[in-house]
């Protein structure tokens, strides 16, 4: 059974030989690859081969695209550069400071953007070289993450009390290019969209429900309109936002190490595959390899057969070569078939 099968076959309800293994690599893919992190968040030919060599060494099922925003900095947003480290936006020069720039700002074109572009170029060379074996996994800005990136999250926070009618047309723009990305990605041959939403752990289960749940929905369903399989990522605890992300439909959903996995299931119910859980810095990157390995069984115990593996966020640069292999050993150990 190819990667691909494996993971395609569990979205589909069958069960796999083994469990998955897809965890978050950006930083820790650019320093396996020996390649300064700036060159892999702009370069799409750095970022495919250092995905594909970090796949290949560490038995993973998937490569990815996933880097910082693309969106923001395509808006106009301003975007520091750094060059060996996750380019940031400048809240203080937020693009959209003033309410009033929205009206008049138009949403670029994926597919001649530069830094959309690039991405889709990304996925055109990732499927090209392991499309027959791995899934190939693109990424899109979830409305709450995107909404902040061009407001700014401190102004974005009080703009759900203060000016709903602004946060409404603000969530449809970006939204709307997040549908167009989201295409524009299976086409580029994209067979999972994540989406990355981590703003939307910030606020209560009243808001999120009602704020930013039905945008997050539209857009779980145009990517699937469009073909993909759904990844949502959201980090922190999100304990209180689960049961309703639950039913936003998606196929996977990330866990973050601040939510026990048995609360993730019985929040989310049995349908979504569940992914992570795993401490990042305290067990992936500080801790022993016993240490990794009895962490992914209790997440797989609690998540059921429907789980594949990862850490709650993404894989930090600096984690130890054996602890990332230990992972996909659990992965090919016969006991990790039955939890």
């Amino acid at each position: 059974m190819t990667s691909r099968e494996r993971i395609l076959g569990l979205l589909d309800g069958r069960t796999p030989d083994r469990p998955g293994v897809m965890p978050i690599t950006m930083m820790f893919a650019a320093a396996h690859a020996g390649l300064p992190y700036g060159r892999y968040a702009l370069d799409y030919r750095v970022l495919a081969e250092s995905q594909l060599r970090t796949a290949e060494a560490f038995g993973f099922d998937h490569v990815s695209a996933i880097t910082e925003t693309r969106e923001a900095p395509d808006c106009g947003a301003a975007v520091r550069f750094f060059e060996d480290q996750p380019y940031a936006l400048d809240e203080e020069h937020a693009l959209l400071a003033e309410k009033s720039v929205l009206a008049g700002l138009e949403a670029p074109d994926p597919t001649a953007a530069t830094h959309m572009r690039d991405r889709l170029l990304a996925l055109d060379l990732l499927k090209q070289r392991a499309g027959s074996e791995l899934v190939i996994e693109g990424w899109v800005e979830g409305p709450c993450g995107a909404a902040a990136d061009l407001r700014g999250i401190n102004r974005l926070m009080l703009d759900f009390y203060d000016d709903a009618a602004f946060v409404e047309d603000l969530l449809e723009f970006v939204l709307d290019l997040g549908l167009r990305f989201g295409k524009a990605q299976v086409e580029a041959g994209a067979d999972i969209v994540g989406i990355g939403d981590p703003a939307a752990s910030l606020v209560g289960p009243k808001i999120y429900e009602q704020r930013i749940w039905p945008y997050q929905k539209r857009l779980v369903d145009g990517l699937h309109a469009a073909g993909a399989r759904v990844r949502l990522h959201i980090c922190g605890n999100t304990r209180r936002i689960l049961p309703a992300a639950g039913r936003l439909g998606c196929d996977i959903i990330d866990i973050d190490s601040l939510v026990p996995m048995a609360d993730a299931r019985a929040a989310a119910g049995p349908g979504p595959v569940l992914l992570g859980g795993i401490d990042p810095v305290r067990v992936l990157q500080n801790g022993t390899v016993e240490a990794v390995m009895q962490a992914v069984a209790e997440c797989h115990n609690q998540a059921g057969p429907r789980y594949l593996l990862g850490g709650g966020c993404e894989v930090p640069p600096g984690t130890p070569r054996e602890n990332v292999l230990a992972m996909a050993h659990y992965a090919r150990s016969g006991a990790a078939m039955d939890p």
